[in-house]
């Protein structure tokens, strides 16, 4: 343990498995983390739209992963339909879902490694116009979401198919916990992934725990994030580079620099 977030207060937001994960990182750090899951994934009833695109997943020429739980979730999906084909590339954005997919057996993986959203991977040379031009792009993804991946790809002339095998819910989560030790000034960071994320946290800690956001920071993997309206209810906003250790070296600069 470097002891380099010495009692430093840390809310994780993740959805629980990802976030006990995160927090034993954080631990080992020196850091108090507080798990609390702010987004819960669920499993979708199978949908006549879902089964078309994993029966033509075969045409495609390209599966876009927009997250690890896209992996998980769509690659469990698509076994119902036989193995992977091996024509379909798969891209992935992010590094934890390119992780993701190689530890699923993909030995190749396009995804950006610079910056880690969709914008960047449409700044791939194997995204681009001339490379998609008439060809079939299933998107796996949770339900709902942004729609700026689709709409560029089919303006670059692609035909892009959504394979949506999770939806993201709001967890029922009693906040006493983590109130009672903010009131003891335990938590000093929150960090979250998504401004869906930061909504439904400050939404579970409700009234009681409005108060209290203006005495943490929070840290966020992108700016468009921390420019979210709810993002100023709290003391600043830190972006940090993408994974674990992009996360913890940001948050040693706040234990430097409270």
């Amino acid at each position: 343990m470097s002891g380099a977030l010495a009692g430093l207060g840390v809310v994780i937001t993740r959805p629980r498995p990802a976030g006990e994960a995160l927090a034993a990182a954080l631990a080992r750090e020196g850091a108090l983390p507080f798990v609390f899951p702010a987004l819960a994934i669920e499993d979708l009833p199978p949908s006549e739209a879902l089964e078309i695109a994993l029966a033509r997943l075969g045409d495609a020429s390209l599966a876009i992963f927009v997250s690890a739980n896209a992996v998980h979730k769509g690659l469990a999906a698509s076994q119902r339909h036989g193995p992977w084909p091996p024509r379909v590339r798969v891209a992935a954005i992010g590094e934890a879902t390119a992780q993701a997919l190689r530890a699923a057996g993909f030995a190749e993986v396009i995804s950006p490694t610079e910056r880690h959203d969709s914008e960047a991977l449409l700044a791939l040379p194997g995204l681009q116009r001339e490379c998609v031009r008439g060809r079939s792009i299933v998107v796996f993804r949770g339900e709902g979401g942004r729609e700026h991946l689709k709409e560029s790809l089919e303006e670059r002339g692609a035909k892009v198919t959504y394979a949506e095998c999770y939806r993201r819910i709001r967890p029922v989560t009693d906040a006493a916990f983590l109130l009672e030790a903010w009131a003891r000034g335990e938590v000093h960071a929150v960090s979250v992934l998504s401004a869906e994320t930061l909504e439904n946290f400050v939404a579970m800690v409700g009234a009681q725990g409005a108060g209290r956001l203006g005495t943490a920071a929070l840290v966020v993997p992108h700016a468009a994030i921390g420019a979210h309206r709810d993002a100023r209810h709290f003391s600043h906003v830190l972006v940090a580079p993408h994974g674990t250790p992009g996360l913890i070296d940001t948050l040693a600069q706040l234990r430097a620099h409270p």
